[in-house]
């Protein structure tokens, strides 16, 4: 299927596509003419990426654990111990990034009770 398609098929602008291509997240095949060609599987593929991009993981990462990364019947699963550990530290991340943005809600909390609100 050409890019287009893709796009259709899996809801991502192809600009977008053309983007995982660049940070080596899909492979698509080149026509003789230098158009590219999507497999079946890259309508899944571009699923999964969706998924890991919105459990926060960035694109280097991602193209690290997606040969790691199954998917039973519509859930993802981890496959490789490589990837439990990327995920370990990614909730750590998160973790943090949670307590920073709590304590950064307090203080403005604070601000707003001495403003009488």
């Amino acid at each position: 299927m050409q890019i287009g398609e893709l796009a259709a098929r899996s809801g991502v602008a192809e600009r977008l596509l053309r983007y995982y291509e660049e940070r080596e997240l899909l492979a698509p095949d080149r026509t003789s003419a230098g158009r590219r060609r999507y497999q079946e599987s890259d309508v899944a593929r571009v699923s999964t990426i969706r998924a890991l991009l919105a459990a926060g993981l960035n694109t280097s990462n991602i193209a690290i654990m997606l040969p790691c990364v199954g998917n039973d019947a519509g859930q993802l699963v981890p496959q490789c111990p490589e990837m439990v550990t990327r995920l370990a530290r990614q909730r750590t991340r998160l973790d943090e990034s949670i307590a920073g943005l709590e304590h950064s809600r307090r203080l403005v909390d604070a601000l707003l009770a001495q403003a009488g609100r």
